[in-house]
């Protein structure tokens, strides 16, 4: 008798019972609950070594088609996602670069795309696979997108020219560099970008409340279900973050010898999907999560006591985040519950009512954090010794993954462990950094210097957030009810003519 296989539903962080489809999850974005489209550990698919190992003869569409088709075969079927892998992926338009570093630590380019960063990969994913969902459904869609620098323009160049979906990205006036808004406020088209005047997380926080106000979306498209959201808010992009470290691997590996990965983390979405990686079966000896200054992580790992802070400027501005959006996915992963709380219509982030299994946390991830100042002579250093140019992101991984080693008391030229460093983002988008640190000016991608002269579409947040006492007696910025209001506005200016 054949036995029938279980459909794979994912469900929220907030309520196990709400059991949805992918597409679902997807067109969604966030779950009505304030959760977080997520599944259980013991329910993600796991594939054998020798799977694993036949992926030394795949290129990255390849793999992508055999690490995500556990996961989407019940909705979509093997061989319409291979051709999906292969629009996503044409090696014309995106690649994946391999680096010998030193002794046996590697680095990870996702710096060729068109966006020259790491979130052009899931964002390629996210693109074809939502037009595909869409073209079958008749249905179209808002994006709404938070960004701290790199995914406005990653997931607007991604979704640009789709003809049943329109982009709106929030993000900080006056916080990201000029290249990084250029590659937003130029695409135009269905790309539509938005300066808030205030921090990431109050550009997060306008994402979050638009997505679930379904009032709103059926007064401004008569479709409660319009907005939907790209950020790694979306399961849509989590789930492509589990191809990075199985292709890593797959061009580096010996047999199943196990290896160390080294992750810049500001939202998380990389760790979560290289967790995701080694639960499915890919020997990852130690996941480093690689932090700036934004150090709020580590202390929770080191004291078992979370708390939700603003995030604070280092030059790895895309990391610049004071509470990950995927901690909550992290925590549910390992057993626990993290929601925000919404009394009175103020917001309390990062509560955890159900402690996750720390010691396990703990087993799994090994957090280091560098400071604003040290991004520096990391940079340097890795040039000084190995001629690499790394953009500041690259150069907290670099640092976190020399301190892991360190412990043990190896180096990266004498450590006898297999390890690769996520570099997330081409040193031609920091330039004035790398110069300073390196000396050296690194070249701007050619396709940030035909942005240069293009011109620009802005729309504004005039209104700032409300600053308010927070328990440990700081302040702290919350999202201000005139900021929302405004938000609103913006959106009925942007489709007024839609």
């Amino acid at each position: 008798m054949k036995t029938l296989q279980k459909q794979m539903l994912f469900h929220s962080t907030n309520d196990r019972n709400l059991k949805v489809t992918f597409q679902k999850a997807l067109m969604d974005g966030q779950a009505p609950n304030y959760g977080l489209y997520m599944i259980d550990r013991q329910d993600v698919p796991k594939l054998s070594p020798s799977q694993i190992g036949e992926m030394k003869s795949m290129n990255y569409a390849q793999i992508a088609t055999a690490v995500l088709t556990p996961y989407l075969k019940d909705e979509i079927e093997p061989a319409t996602l291979a051709k999906l892998m292969e629009k996503a992926y044409d090696p014309g338009i995106i690649s994946v670069e391999m680096q010998h570093l030193a002794g046996r630590a590697h680095i990870l380019w996702l710096t060729k795309g068109p966006t020259y960063s790491f979130k052009d990969y899931a964002g390629r994913f996210y693109g074809v696979v939502l037009d595909h969902f869409l073209g079958i459904s008749g249905r179209r869609k808002t994006i709404l997108i938070a960004t701290s620098g790199d995914t406005g323009g990653a997931l607007g160049h991604s979704l640009q020219g789709l003809e049943n979906v329109d982009v709106v990205i929030f993000y900080p006036k006056g916080k990201i560099r000029e290249g990084q808004r250029r590659q937003m406020t130029t695409l135009w088209r269905n790309v539509h970008a938005v300066a808030v005047n205030g921090n990431f997380d109050n550009c997060q926080d306008i994402v979050k409340c638009l997505l679930n106000d379904r009032r709103f979306a059926q007064l401004l498209s008569d479709d409660p279900e319009r907005f939907g959201s790209a950020n790694s808010i979306s399961l849509g992009r989590l789930l492509p973050q589990a191809v990075y470290p199985f292709y890593a691997y797959s061009r580096i590996a010996n047999g199943t010898e196990p290896f160390v990965a080294s992750i810049p983390s500001g939202n998380f979405g990389d760790m979560m999907g290289t967790i995701l990686a080694k639960e499915m079966g890919l020997p990852v000896l130690d996941i480093i999560c690689a932090l700036n200054g934004n150090r709020g992580f580590l202390d929770y790992l080191q004291t078992g006591t979370y708390e939700a802070r603003d995030g604070v400027e280092n030059p790895s501005s895309a990391m610049d985040v004071g509470h990950p959006n995927n901690l909550a996915r992290l925590v549910h992963f390992y057993g626990g519950h993290m929601f925000d709380r919404v009394e009175g219509g103020k917001v309390q982030k990062g509560v955890i009512d159900v402690a996750p299994d720390l010691e396990l946390m703990n087993m799994d991830i090994t957090a280091v954090s560098v400071t604003k100042p040290e991004h520096y002579p990391a940079m340097a250093e890795a040039y000084q010794k190995y001629k690499v140019l790394l953009d500041p992101h690259g150069a907290v991984g670099y640092m976190a993954l020399e301190r892991s080693l360190a412990i043990t008391g190896a180096t990266l030229e004498n450590s006898r462990i297999l390890s690769v460093i996520y570099e997330t983002a081409d040193p031609g988008k920091f330039p004035k950094i790398v110069k300073k640190a390196t000396g050296v000016m690194p070249p701007i991608p050619l396709g940030m210097q035909k942005q240069a002269k293009l011109p620009e579409r802005i729309y504004d947040i005039e209104n700032g957030p409300d600053i308010v006492d927070a328990p440990d007696g700081k302040k702290t910025m919350q999202l201000s009810a005139r900021q929302i209001r405004e938000a609103k506005a913006t959106m009925h200016l942007i489709f007024s003519g839609v």
